[in-house]
Order: structure tokens, then C-alpha cells, then sequence
């Protein structure tokens, strides 16, 4: 996907989720974040785009910490949350295709690296704020959720500080059967390793729609579909997560 892509997503998204959560309500409990309730997530995905953007915006080219969160809640909340959703979207669109500044994922830019992850990261969490409407998740195109299969297993778990091991070598399909596309995933004492590759045996497969494969991967789904060993599926579901810190 191209940047402007992952921008004009990343607007959509945004205001898709603050809209879930005006909606629901602050107090409202967020069931795919347990322990959480809208406003934990306003605070922090807020809290996230504002520290994105300083990067960009200010040519950050090493670590900073983030701002923290607000002490804000209800109407005032949301409306902290659109201010900072906009800024991020705005700041992308008017970056030089050039700028140079910290990122933590391979990427053909720093630019693009921030666009793509600010897309994912905000449609996750809308998907968490439109749990707590206790509804059907809005759609997710494949094509963006292939994209977001791969910054995952390609990006986040290629990193040494995956939790994803196994003693024993072991083998993972994934496969997102209304996209022809498939991955393996080597799970052993090492980080994982992935190939855009779906042949050979494996010893679990997990495969159904893009969509679908993309929310469970992040532990907001069920996996659509599993063959073979289940052992390795709950390994994922126990030791993928994403921290923040």
C-alpha cells in the first residue's frame, strides 16, 4: 500500500473511533481490552498519536519518551482525542516524502513507517471501541488487512523481542483465503522467522478471510479456522501481545 493509503486510513479510522466511543460512552467497558473501559483507550490511543507526531513533526531522530496521559474524561476526552487525531493526520499529509526521524520497524521511509503504523495501530483500536457497542466490527479491506498480517509477523515479530519461542522447531501457516496469500512462520528458540510462503506441511494452519486473520493474529478475534496442532495456535494467543512499554 502506498502512504497517502495508509494516510486517508488513518483519517477514516480515527474518526470512526472516536465516533464508537462518543457513542458508547467513557464509562463504557471495552471487551477485546479487558480492563479497560473507553476512556482507558481515548487516553492512550491519544496519547500514542501525539507522541507520533512529534516525530515527524519535530524530526525526532532518536527515542523520546511519550507525554503520558491525560486526566481527562467524557466530552472533554473525545474532543482531546479529535484534536490529536487530526493533527497526526494533518502532519503526515504535509511531511516532505524525505523527512528523516526515529522509527522502530523496517520501512521504505520513516514517512511511510509512521503512516502504516498509525493506520494499523488506529484501526485495531477501533475495532476495541466498537466492542463496546457490542456490535459487529465495521470492515477492514484485505488488502489493508494483508498489509497489517505482514507489518505484524514480518515487522513486530521479527524483532528480538518477540515472545513467540518454542524449544522445539515448530511451524505456523497463516493464510488468508480471500487474498491468495499465505506466510510461514518458523517458531523456535529464536524469534520468528516468516516467509511469504504457503506451501509444505505445517504443523498448525490458521486460515479464513484477511479481515478475520488480521483481528485474531492481534487477539481480538477467535481465529477463523485451525487445522492441525492447537498447542501452537494457544502458544500465539498466550505470547504474541504487543506492549506498550
Amino acid at each position: 500500500m502506498e502512504t497517502a493509503e495508509h494516510i486517508e486510513t488513518l483519517d477514516e479510522e480515527g474518526c470512526l473511533l472516536a465516533g464508537a466511543a462518543e457513542t458508547a460512552g467513557t464509562d463504557s467497558k471495552v471487551p477485546t481490552c479487558p480492563g479497560w473501559a473507553v476512556r482507558d483507550l481515548l487516553r492512550h490511543v491519544g496519547m500514542v498519536h501525539r507522541w507520533a507526531t512529534a516525530f515527524v513533526a519535530e524530526g525526532r531522530t532518536s527515542y523520546h519518551p511519550d507525554d503520558g496521559l491525560p486526566d481527562l474524561d467524557g466530552a472533554e476526552l473525545i474532543a482531546w482525542f479529535r484534536e490529536g487525531h487530526g493533527r497526526l493526520v494533518g502532519t503526515l499529509a504535509d511531511a516532505r516524502p524525505d523527512v528523516e526521524c526515529w522509527t522502530f520497524l523496517p520501512a521504505p521511509s520513516p514517512l511511510a513507517f509512521w503512516a502504516r503504523r498509525q493506520a494499523h495501530e488506529t484501526t485495531v483500536h477501533r475495532v476495541d471501541a466498537e466492542s463496546a457497542l457490542a456490535g459487529t466490527p465495521g470492515v477492514i479491506p484485505a488488502e489493508f488487512a494483508v498489509d497489517g498480517i505482514e507489518e505484524l509477523l514480518l515487522g513486530f515479530h521479527a524483532r528480538g523481542r518477540s515472545k513467540v519461542r518454542s524449544d522445539t522447531p515448530r511451524l505456523l501457516r497463516v493464510r488468508a483465503t480471500d487474498a491468495d496469500r499465505a506466510w510461514t512462520v518458523r517458531v523456535s528458540q529464536e524469534p520468528p522467522a516468516t516467509e511469504r510462503d504457503g506451501a509444505g506441511e505445517a504443523d498448525c494452519e490458521l486460515s479464513g478471510p484477511a479481515a478475520r486473520l488480521y483481528l485474531s493474529l492481534w487477539n481480538r478475534l477467535p481465529f477463523p479456522s485451525l487445522t492441525g496442532d492447537a498447542s501452537l495456535a494457544a502458544l500465539w494467543r498466550e505470547r504474541s501481545g504487543i506492549t506498550w512499554s
